[in-house]
């Protein structure tokens, strides 16, 4: 803490009179962050303390010690631009090429954060230029990103290369992502750097970012008819890509593909905004975070402005594309779960009031509640959820479903897709269709109950019904199946 803090003489003191450890790591917080396995020499460096990092040095620190996750002092100190700090530890032999668990190095960061002193010094030292991240990002994807032009045009000086990250970015499209529109414009102006179509997915995705990120239609729309411009009258002409499908969240909205066209398309906003997501899912693809995160803005923007159905429409098609992208219970998928939430219950909560701001909000479909209901239940048996777990009272989910005013058919059937079995009985012996006999609903206008019931469900109930011994007669495996169809009196 004394070296987190700047405190000299505490930190002198400790060392030289109570022979502290000098490596001994432990927790700080950094810009709201909690560090772990911060050593006091990365702690100085990162705060910015240059006596105490000397200090630290002439008593024996290691140079190279590192955090948890592997950020050495020297990382620290090119991450908030402490210049001086980064010559001291270089003098004193810190290794400039050790990255931490990402595969982030010191170079990497002080090109993400523009500490340009810093990154010419690293160059000037042999630092390497295309050097790759676990995600396959280089110090020119940083650059890009952050919009670093000065340092950009260093590496390239020093021969960097034009690669790809994992998502098949080039620091090209990045820096169209981020909408940095000065290093988009460097980059294509360059001789022999970038081809064709590079060019032009460059200034496409750049129109998209300056409808959805920077909200300016009259910069986007220039920068689609330069792509225009450099598709029809370039060295070659590059057609757009012959769209076979439309999709129904984006209204059916498709490219446009003649410069007449883009013209008239600041008379309608709204066929802007639809165009900027086909393009964006076009060149970056359904993998890109940035493909459904934009889906899911664009919802956003529609439910704030009373168009619900617009928004679930929109945050279905990103739930799917996550769904189908990203690996169960993604962080990102969680919260387009979240939202849905959020937003049917708000929908529910209003439905009914008064309308505050001059529209009514409209009540939530069923229908969409059970698309969602059905994307959950997916997401959760991906991951080793049972649909057929029971309560404290032995109840499946199919037996809650029973318990509302009027079951609706379309509940039960989503659980019975997924597996639920219709028979199975809780603690005082009731099934599902028992539960709605007492409500007085049929099974039969939920769901056809021979279609939905398994011969082994059959051969289970008569085991139960009759009494039949079967406990070490079957293997251990179909126990508990069998008497989750019967109850012991």
């Amino acid at each position: 803490m004394a070296c987190r803090n700047g405190h000299y003489d505490v930190a002198e003191y400790l060392i030289e009179h109570c022979h502290a450890d000098i490596e001994q790591r432990g927790s700080v917080v950094f810009d709201g962050e909690t560090i772990e396995g911060a050593p006091p020499l990365w702690c100085a460096a990162a705060a910015g303390h240059y006596p105490l990092a000397s200090l630290l040095l002439s008593h024996g620190a290691r140079v190279n010690s590192t955090t948890r996750t592997n950020s050495t002092p020297l990382r620290a100190a090119c991450y908030d631009g402490h210049f001086e700090i980064v010559k001291l530890l270089i003098d004193h032999r810190a290794d400039f090429e050790i990255a931490n668990r990402h595969g982030h190095t010191c170079l990497m960061i002080a090109c993400y954060k523009g500490h340009k002193q810093i990154a010419h010094y690293l160059v000037s030292l042999g630092a390497d230029v295309n050097r790759r991240s676990v995600k396959g990002n280089t110090a020119l994807h940083d650059c890009a990103e952050s919009g670093s032009w000065d340092i950009l045009k260093l590496l390239l000086q020093h021969n960097a290369k034009m690669d790809v990250d994992s998502y098949g970015m080039t620091p090209l499209l990045a820096a169209s992502v981020t909408g940095h529109a000065h290093i988009v414009e460097y980059l294509i102006m360059r001789e022999n750097l970038v081809s064709q179509k590079e060019k032009v997915d460059a200034l496409e995705l750049l129109g998209a970012t300056y409808v959805d990120k920077k909200r300016d239609m009259v910069g986007a729309l220039n920068y689609w008819k330069q792509a225009m411009n450099e598709r029809y009258n370039g060295k070659t002409e590059l057609p757009k890509p012959f769209q076979k499908t439309t999709v129904e969240a984006y209204d059916h909205v498709k490219e446009i593909r003649d410069p007449q066209q883009l013209d008239d398309l600041l008379s309608d906003p709204d066929e802007m905004r639809m165009q900027a997501l086909v393009i964006r899912e076009r060149i970056l693809g359904p993998a890109h975070p940035d493909t459904s995160y934009y889906v899911r803005y664009r919802g956003a923007f529609y439910a704030d402005a009373g168009q619900f159905g617009r928004c679930v429409s929109l945050w279905s098609y990103a739930l799917d594309m996550q769904q189908r992208m990203l690996e169960p219970l993604n962080p990102m998928t969680q919260s387009s779960f979240f939202s849905f939430t959020e937003l049917f219950s708000y929908m529910m909560g209003e439905e009914g009031r008064i309308p505050s701001r001059g529209r009514r909000v409209p009540p939530v479909s069923f229908n969409d509640l059970i698309t969602v209901f059905d994307k959950a239940v997916k997401e959760v048996e991906m991951v080793g959820a049972d649909v057929n777990a029971k309560d404290e009272e032995g109840n499946t989910a199919l037996h809650t479903s029973a318990t509302y005013h009027s079951c609706s058919p379309d509940l039960p059937r989503t659980l019975l897709k997924h597996g639920a079995h219709l028979d199975y009985v809780n603690d005082h012996g009731r099934t599902f269709e028992d539960i709605l006999a007492e409500r007085g609903q049929p099974l039969h206008t939920i769901v056809n109950p021979v279609s939905s019931t398994k011969l082994s469900c059959l051969a289970s109930r008569v085991i139960r019904k009759h009494k039949i011994e079967y406990i070490g007669k079957i293997p251990k495996a179909l126990e508990s199946f069998v008497k989750n169809h019967g109850h012991d009196l």
